[in-house]
């Protein structure tokens, strides 16, 4: 067990917290980061990325991530690989203890604990996830093209995911298991209306099949719920948007809370209910979800809890 005192505590280590991290750094302010659970975040189940500026080439969302952690660590962060499992945000300096049970203060904290995709929780799907199962069509939809593609779910995520896999996709099937679409009306007239999507109603997905020299899926079988007949769509990528949930859990009697549980922040801030607790990305951020965005806001989060800690002096 140790003691760690910063005047930046950093919780979460995907492009959010490394962000916050580089910026407090060269800022002076010898931030910690507690890396938490999923060491670099979703893009570590991200096979290439295409749309973070700054890369021409496709950049594996592994070494996005191992890159962003090198120079964190170059700038001066101090990176612990460890889990934050309770905190004390009651006084000050907050207080945060570890699942290897040290004990972490800081003046302030920018909580990037990020959001994590909801899962079908079936043995295939994890096999063959990165390999065409995806949880996020607006990472990887482009590398479908001409191919055809299913997604599941029957809310406006998936509706819109769809929809946008039409731009790339030879053909789209949306696989729900009532026999209404949850999204909203208007979304649901543009997507019966789109020639290039079909909706498979009634249907749970039992199995993702595929190789595995190389690791790829070819296909995925699904069963009617009120027929139980099974029958086997042949597509190359399968992409799940049965929803997200934020990794706040530790934070639900502290700080406050939207419906849906992200972090409520300031209006154009990363300020939370607390002076001088921040959040920043996914954790905060219910509609985009993406990279860049989560990048930029572990700017501001750094940046807000710089100028407060001048405020206080």
């Amino acid at each position: 067990m140790a003691e760690y005192k910063t005047s930046v505590l950093i919780i979460g280590s995907g492009p959010a917290g490394y962000t916050a991290g580089i910026y407090a750094a060269r800022a002076g302010l010898k931030p910690i980061l507690v890396s938490g659970e999923q060491i670099g975040g979703q893009l570590t189940i991200t096979t290439d990325v295409e749309n973070y500026p700054g890369f021409p080439n496709p950049i594996a969302g592994t070494e996005l991530m191992h890159n962003m952690r090198v120079q964190a660590h170059n700038v001066g962060v101090q990176i612990i690989d460890d889990k934050i499992i309770e905190v004390d945000f009651s006084r000050h300096p907050f207080e945060c203890n570890s699942e290897n049970h040290n004990i972490f203060c800081g003046e302030t904290v920018i909580i990037a604990t990020g959001a994590s995709a909801r899962w079908l929780g079936l043995p295939s799907e994890e096999k063959y996830r990165g390999f065409g199962v995806s949880g996020c069509a607006t990472c990887d939809g482009f590398f479908y093209r001409g191919r055809d593609v299913a997604v599941v779910g029957g809310g406006n995520t998936a509706v819109e995911e769809a929809i946008y896999l039409t731009n790339f996709a030879k053909s789209v099937t949306l696989i729900h298991r009532r026999n209404e679409l949850r999204a909203d009306k208007t979304m649901q007239q543009r997507l019966l209306a789109n020639p290039k999507i079909k909706v498979e109603w009634d249907s749970v997905v039992e199995e993702i099949i595929g190789t595995d020299t190389p690791l790829s899926m070819t296909g995925v079988k699904i069963k009617n719920v009120k027929t139980d007949q099974i029958k086997t769509l042949d597509v190359e990528g399968l992409f799940i948007a049965i929803g997200h949930h934020p990794n706040t859990e530790i934070f639900q009697q502290h700080l406050e809370l939207d419906s849906e549980g992200y972090i409520k922040t300031k209006p154009d801030s990363s300020q939370t209910s607390i002076d001088g607790i921040f959040a920043a990305g996914d954790v905060k951020d219910s509609k985009f979800r993406q990279a860049v965005i989560a990048a930029g806001s572990g700017c501001v989060a750094a940046l807000e809890a710089e100028r407060w800690l001048t405020e206080q002096k």
